[in-house]
């Protein structure tokens, strides 16, 4: 005898599981409709196979003329070297001042910390400064500042605060709540609350945040030289142009070096912090 599986209604029809569309039709009208939005855009965008073959080989020769690192000499080493500690600079510089600037509107755009109105405010500041990409930005700061490493520092400090204040005021939002009714039960001030409350419980967090920015600070100030923002990103923009191609692998090497180096530095102090 076979076991009754249930899955047959009182009038003979077969159950299905329920979809989100709401029936079969919709279902694959809606499929049909992504495949041929996603045709239109292949369409649109002109993409072919011929294109990209043609791609892959013109890029095997650009690669095979780069990693010769010809015409790499002292002069092009030291230019390297002062790039390398131009974009260290700027993502120091840009993290220190970033973090001192998020931290106010990290607070303001809590919750449970401010009123209503400050709250708006903060989280006001917060979507104008991650509405902009850092790429963007950057050439509205080198059109506004000139080039070098100001207009960078600029980009990389806007950058920054968009994304510190952000964390930080998720962070405040997600804390024990007893230990800041704790404080005001006793009388504590808004400041007490702030200073004994909110800071101790955010404190590692706020430093391994601060850590990992200027990680990503490293990565941007490589890149935002492209568009004449300083750094090493400049020196690379410079060499294509000249079509020194053999330079231009040696600067795209140090780049991944500098990069790895603080992804290794900021990964160690974070896990020791946290």
């Amino acid at each position: 005898m076979t076991a009754d599986t249930g899955h047959d209604d009182p009038d003979g029809r077969t159950w299905q599981r329920p979809t989100v569309f709401g029936s079969q039709l919709i279902k694959y009208a809606v499929y049909l409709l992504v495949v041929v939005f996603f045709a239109w855009n292949v369409f649109q965008l002109r993409i072919s196979l011929d294109r990209l073959l043609l791609g892959f080989s013109e890029g095997q020769t650009l690669l095979t003329r780069m990693l010769t690192l010809e015409g790499v000499g002292r002069h092009e080493i030291s230019v390297i070297i002062s790039g390398t500690i131009e974009t260290l600079a700027m993502s120091v510089v840009a993290t220190i001042i970033g973090v001192a600037i998020s931290i106010p509107i990290g607070f303001l755009a809590a919750r449970n910390v401010s009123p209503l109105l400050s709250y708006l405010l903060g989280r006001g500041m917060i979507t104008f400064s991650r509405a902009f990409h850092g790429l963007v930005f950057a050439i509205i700061a080198v059109k506004a500042f000139g080039f070098g490493p100001f207009a960078g520092v600029v980009t990389l400090v806007f950058t920054t605060v968009g994304f510190y204040s952000k964390l930080l005021a998720d962070e405040l939002e997600d804390i024990d709540q007893g230990q800041i009714d704790a404080i005001r039960a006793t009388g504590g001030s808004r400041m007490d609350v702030i200073l004994y409350g909110f800071l101790p419980q955010v404190l590692p967090r706020m430093v391994g945040l601060a850590i990992y920015r200027w990680d990503i600070n490293i990565r941007s100030a490589s890149i935002i030289g492209i568009v004449g923002a300083g750094g090493l990103g400049q020196v690379l923009l410079t060499s294509f142009e000249r079509f020194d191609y053999g330079f231009s692998m040696a600067i795209i090497i140090s780049i991944i070096a500098i990069v790895m180096a603080g992804e290794i530095i900021s990964s160690t102090v974070r896990r020791r912090i946290q």
